[in-house]
């Protein structure tokens, strides 16, 4: 593995150049460390918008949901690679990417696509059902701020308390709600409209389905049985996964991280900018970067960033914070 110490060290070369130019991206592809960077957003997009994508409260540990521990044997054998996607092939929703467009809602987005992968995976794939973010966003009053931020822990408690109704993608036209943010152009030339601005407000809890969807609102709502967070530890979150399936996690944001292509991302220069939550899917280690210990992660910001939607970031030395805060639960049946 590369040395990290000798990446530590290069943090504090920090250079004052604009994240998304291409003279940053030159910069940190000549540090030569286990990731290469790229154009994920044009120079157009502004930093306002792309701060605003932050969308996990800073006071978010004061919502920490009540600890699980995984009794581990003392010689039990975690695989060197797990990959949810294939372990559970018969989930549709595990291989999505969705886009949180030009809202602060990741913290929604991460914990309704873990919910919608783990109602599949304990119902033995008999249940296909995309928890909506939108019905998340906009009544969890509970979360935070809707647009403006909330706490990931307080998503997965609301599920239990009060449940979530169906909603795919937006323009998707699936299920009771869904998504009301378009997504828009990270780059220069595309079909989407240009990411501009601070973004929308969060919208109106609106307890009622869009009229080609044919189940009342109660009727469509789906519970949680129990939620969770995961003592903060690498073995302790793979044994999770491999038990229950994907869960959300939340980590520090610097400006590099904007910038990621291929590779064991870990944080090497630039600013910070938020909290921000994802979906932690697997892990496995990277051989061509002297055998890195990495997580598989999907991101919230379309497929045209990073690899496909996906990142891969270190693992076991909580990189930026991600094996800090780790929410989850399981599905009502």
């Amino acid at each position: 593995m590369l040395e990290i110490f000798f990446l530590t060290a290069l943090i504090s070369t920090a250079v004052s150049l604009n994240p998304l130019s291409d003279e940053f991206v030159n910069h940190i592809n000549s540090l030569n460390t286990t990731w290469k960077a790229g154009h994920n957003f044009g120079p157009h997009v502004s930093m306002k918008y792309i701060k605003r994508l932050m969308g996990v409260h800073p006071e978010s540990r004061l919502h920490r949901l009540p600890e699980r521990e995984h009794y581990l044997l003392g010689d039990e054998e975690i695989p060197e690679n797990f990959d949810s996607r294939k372990q559970w092939p018969h989930c549709p929703t595990i291989s999505e990417i969705r886009d949180q467009g030009s809202c602060g809602s990741c913290w929604a987005f991460g914990a309704a696509e873990a919910m919608s992968d783990r109602l599949c995976i304990h119902s033995n794939g008999k249940v296909n059902f995309r928890f909506s973010s939108e019905d998340l966003v906009s009544c969890c009053t509970s979360c935070g701020d809707g647009c403006n931020g909330g706490y990931p822990g307080s998503a997965w408690a609301y599920w239990v308390h009060h449940g979530i109704v169906s909603g795919g993608s937006y323009g998707s036209n699936q299920g009771c709600r869904p998504y009301a943010f378009e997504p828009c152009e990270h780059h220069i030339n595309g079909s989407r409209p240009p990411c501009q601005g601070e973004g929308g407000d969060t919208p109106a809890c609106l307890k009622t389905c869009q009229k080609s969807y044919n189940i009342p609102y109660e009727q469509d709502l789906h519970y949680g049985s129990s939620s969770y967070s995961i003592t903060p530890h690498a073995k302790q979150i793979q044994k999770e996964i491999m038990m229950n399936g994907p869960v959300e996690a939340a980590f520090t944001v610097y400006e590099d991280f904007l910038t990621y292509k291929t590779g064991v991302y870990q944080h090497v220069d630039g600013s910070e900018l938020g909290g921000h939550a994802i979906r932690i899917l697997g892990w496995g280690v990277d051989k061509a970067a002297g055998n890195t210990p990495y997580w598989l992660v999907a991101n919230s910001w379309n497929t045209d960033w990073g690899n496909g939607g996906y990142f891969r970031i270190l693992r076991g030395s909580n990189e930026c914070g991600i094996e800090d805060d780790i929410a989850a639960g399981l599905p009502k049946l």
